[in-house]
């Protein structure tokens, strides 16, 4: 019997209504081998979910199959040219399998002489299908243009909305359920310290489901809603945001809060205290990550904290973890031997404190004022961006974009700007209750979250290096004095 390789290719619903069915394809070209005395060997089905990626797979499977039995075939069996050849390029392949291996290319429903008359027909149908391919790819994309233009999105709407359809039109509702847990998962991310791990748990805590079926919200999808303007009425579009109609769940305040905090958290760090760059190994100075483990225990489930270097695994580097318990008492035994008996002394310290941070406070001063001119030049842009779309200057799409960057970094400018003063005079009020509760920091220092605890230690030392097993600090002054116990009574001038 003949020999025959087979391709069924549906692209659309509208072809499958008429009549363009796998099925009704697989049926005509079963049909034509068996009138032609012969069998279908392979066949390839393309169906109308496939990807462009898949459909390319799929046809190179077929050429490349068809060349290496080249000698035991009769021929590729196609429904009509265009199932074979969307492009030109493909038809180009088609060709060159017919004149180089001689496996013909047949189309079981436009048969055609194989001859120069049969072959310009068949060049003009393939012709006629790549016109209607870019065609119908270029009415997709204005179509799409169109709907961002109206303000709404051209995929499904993100977690938090639905589609829905008014008076024949598809268009955005907020869901008042997910919603909630949008805004939520903002204000606790924005407000309350968390990283992506507590959050997920602090949503689930205070009933916040991620849908009926799954409770919890992964960490992924926790870190793609964070980072989505479309929460902020905007809508996605070629690599740009434009304003969109749909109803806006978070503030930008809150909104550019979060993008800030996610500078210093990536969605791969875990939030710790010995991590993110606080402790370097002392073998190859590479920074300390955290491994944290669940154990179950009586009264349920627990969370451990392990600390090792980035390169654990790497050649005949020491494999040393140590856990944050551990830590914390070689912490702990540190601020335990800052404590000073003498009043005159500690009131003398605290005064070197204040003293230094009036300077810093200079410093940061002068950065207000850095951040200060910039917000101007914001401002002064946005007004000169409204005068040009008054004059009829620029586009309304080009302005709607470049607005919505000018807003994003007035927001931005206006958080640190407010931000600045208050964290400078926090650090330095925060150094002196340091110092003047050196005595009580030993047992403060269990109560701390994972933010105080950082922020203790950024003020007691410059940095931390791991000796085996052993936390070595480089202390700031005057604290490394009064860890060593080294204060003398003939001190002099502004320094210990």
């Amino acid at each position: 019997m003949k020999r025959f390789v087979a391709l069924a290719r549906v692209s659309s619903r509208e072809q499958e209504r008429e009549g363009f069915s796998l099925e009704v394809q697989e049926e005509a070209l079963r049909r034509f081998a068996g009138q032609a005395a012969g069998e279908i060997v392979k066949l390839w089905r393309i169906a109308e979910t496939a990807t462009k990626h898949e459909e390319r797979r799929t046809f190179r499977e077929l050429i490349a199959y068809a060349k290496k039995h080249a000698d035991e075939l009769e021929g590729l069996l196609l429904y009509k040219v265009d199932r074979g050849a969307r492009n030109l390029f493909d038809y180009v392949e088609l060709e060159r399998l017919e004149s180089e291996h001689g496996v013909p290319f047949i189309s079981v429903s436009q048969q055609t002489e194989n001859n120069p008359a049969g072959r310009m027909m068949r060049r003009t149908l393939a012709n006629m299908a790549s016109y209607y391919t870019e065609q119908q790819s270029l009415d997709v994309r204005e179509g799409l243009a169109r709907r961002v233009k109206d303000g709404w999105f051209v995929r499904k709407a993100p977690y938090g909305y639905v589609n829905a359809r008014k008076e024949g039109r598809g268009i955005v509702e907020v869901h008042p359920v997910q919603a909630k847990a949008v805004r939520r998962a903002f204000e606790l991310y924005a407000y309350h310290s968390h990283t992506l791990d507590s959050l997920s748990q602090a949503l689930a805590q205070e009933g916040y489901d991620y849908s009926p079926t799954q409770r919890e919200f992964a960490k992924s999808k926790l870190h793609a809603i964070l980072r989505d303007r479309a929460y902020l009425g905007e809508v996605r579009f070629q690599e740009a945001w434009h304003p969109g109609k749909h109803e806006a769940i978070v503030e930008l305040a809150t909104f550019e809060r979060v993008q800030l905090l996610f500078g210093e958290k990536t969605y791969h760090a875990r939030d710790s205290v010995y991590g993110a760059g606080m402790v370097e190994c002392g073998h190859c100075g590479r920074p300390l990550v955290v491994e944290i483990k669940q154990k179950q225990t009586s009264s349920g489930p627990r969370e451990y904290r392990y600390y090792r270097c980035a390169k654990y695994n790497k050649g005949d580097h020491p494999r040393v973890r140590i856990g944050e318990a551990d830590f914390d008492k070689q912490v702990t035994a540190l601020l335990g031997r800052m404590r000073i008996a003498d009043e005159s002394t500690r009131q003398w310290i605290v005064s070197v404190l204040r003293a230094k941070s009036r300077a810093a406070e200079q410093c940061s001063q002068t950065e207000r004022e850095r951040l200060q001119g910039e917000l101007e030049s914001v401002r002064k842009q946005k007004a000169r961006l409204l005068n040009l779309r008054l004059l009829d200057e620029i586009e309304s799409d080009t302005f709607a974009a470049k607005q919505a960057e000018l807003r994003s970094q007035e927001t931005r400018l206006q958080t640190q700007l407010e931000g600045e003063g208050r964290q400078q005079s926090e650090r330095a009020d925060l150094a002196v209750k340091v110092f003047e509760l050196s005595q009580m920091l030993a047992a403060k220092w269990l109560t701390a979250d994972i933010a105080e605890k950082r922020l203790l230690l950024e003020i007691v030392c410059l940095n931390w290096t791991l000796d085996g097993v052993t936390l070595v600090p480089q202390m700031r002054k005057p604290f490394d004095m009064l860890v060593e116990g080294q204060l003398v009574s003939s001190s002099r001038g502004d320094r210990i």
